[in-house]
């Protein structure tokens, strides 16, 4: 039964996938690269430790977390504009993002490893909520609104509760909600004011 849900989740991450791209396309979402691009590596990294740690269906929705914004990242090489252009703030962001991913490689401890994938995903996000708190109207609502849902979904089918399992899934909720609501910010405050 539950693991039904993890297949929705999966359809949810592609479909969402195709409406940014598409919003990219007609030139609304602008991605910064640094942050898809690390989005997509961090939950990769996660995925190696958890089925290292036996760890099976919660993996699955995590995978997509890291699917759906590599799709993204790599079709802003082919839309004119629709990208965020990168300042020097966001290749810091990068770089320490980069280095949280190399002291995994480094140490190869799986409960190390998740918790450095979350500050390399962590870090990878500051540049895109530092955009979306000045410029909401940049990004698009559906990878959040499913980002949201693939996380319930891999704490729904979780064995075990233990941190390799269900850390990144929190995390992810929390990253998701967070964005959701900068997002929608600047609308409810504008409706307020009027």
């Amino acid at each position: 039964m539950f693991e039904f849900l993890v297949i929705i989740a999966v359809f949810a991450s592609i479909v969402t996938a195709g409406l940014y791209i598409h919003s990219m396309y007609r030139g609304y979402a602008k991605p910064n690269r640094v942050t898809w691009l690390m989005w997509s590596i961090a939950p990769f990294i996660v995925i190696t430790a958890g089925i290292h740690s036996g760890v099976t269906w919660a993996v699955i929705p995590v995978f997509m977390s890291g699917f759906g914004p590599f799709l993204i990242f790599i079709a802003s090489f082919f839309f004119k504009g629709a990208y965020w252009k990168l300042g020097a703030f966001d290749y810091l962001c990068g770089v320490i993002s980069v280095l949280a991913l190399l002291l995994w490689v480094i140490t190869l401890q799986p409960v190390l490893s998740i918790a450095l994938a979350i500050i390399s995903d962590t870090m990878a996000a500051v540049p895109t909520f530092t955009k979306t708190w000045s410029n909401p109207e940049t990004e698009s609502i559906w990878p959040f609104i499913t980002g949201t849902f693939n996380a319930i979904t891999s704490l729904i089918v979780a064995v075990t509760w233990n941190f390799t399992e269900i850390a990144f899934p929190i995390y992810l909720f929390a990253l998701n909600i967070l964005l959701i609501i900068l997002i929608y910010r600047k609308k409810y405050l504008n409706s307020s004011d009027e």
